[in-house]
């Protein structure tokens, strides 16, 4: 349950500026906390102590404000950030190096038993705020912007946005899937010097275009009064 410790706690000073020292990480990262007490809880679901595993989790929830089901299978080096408000579902898989901000929900949309959480793949970013529902699956490498409503599959190495989300823009394929270790510091999911929500650049093509069509209508109005008026046929009256 703890042979990975030492390199989560190495990953959490590796992509948070705040962390000054394993000391400082091990007292006062509530994702920590939350991670530790899911790794025994999961340990006593897996053994078929499913009310104990239960029982974990609740407490971990009371001590830290997150929520994580013992049946969620969860990988190494996974930081969740600032924490509170995160509530990951039965079924949910997480990958290698996955680093969530607080306020995320990883949530079914099936009453059925059975996989109905989502699956997330290696070195995803996931924003503040953002709902991930079904059994979708974050490709390897993408990013989940802050607050941003996502309900079928991303593919990997992109960013979505908006509600519902949508591709918003291609990673670096480099950086992407670029091979397992820590990921660099990217807050939130978002770089905002970097992308636009996909509905405000569609308006703002939508504007450029409009202001175009308005220059030449413009143009077409000055030129039918302009000199070149007079060279017109004139229409003859009927005699």
């Amino acid at each position: 349950m703890f042979k990975h410790l030492r390199e989560e706690i190495d990953a959490i000073i590796a992509r948070d500026p705040a962390a000054r020292s394993w000391l400082e990480v091990i007292v006062c990262y509530p994702g920590l906390h939350a991670l530790l007490m899911h790794r025994m809880a999961h340990f006593a679901w897996r053994k078929g102590w499913t009310l104990l595993g239960r029982m974990l989790s609740q407490l971990g929830r009371t001590l830290t404000g997150i929520e994580i089901h013992p049946g969620a299978v969860i990988g190494r080096r996974f930081f969740i950030d600032h924490g509170m408000g995160v509530v990951i579902g039965e079924t949910a898989e997480i990958g290698d190096d996955v680093h969530m901000y607080h306020g995320v929900t990883l949530g079914g949309t099936s009453l059925a038993r059975g996989k109905r959480h989502p699956t997330i793949r290696d070195r995803v970013i996931i924003g503040a705020g953002a709902k991930i529902l079904g059994a979708i699956e974050i490709g390897e490498g993408a990013r989940i912007g802050s607050n941003a409503v996502v309900v079928s599959n991303v593919p990997p190495g992109v960013t979505a946005l908006g509600i519902p989300a949508k591709v918003a823009a291609p990673r670096d394929p480099a950086a992407a899937m670029a091979p397992t270790g820590f990921l660099p510091f990217l807050a939130y999911g978002t770089p905002c010097d970097e992308l636009l929500d996909p509905m405000a650049r569609r308006i703002t093509a939508l504007t450029e275009q409009i202001e175009t069509l308005r220059q030449r209508i413009e143009t077409l109005e000055a030129g039918d009064n302009g000199p070149h008026q007079n060279t017109l046929p004139r229409e003859r009256t009927p005699t």
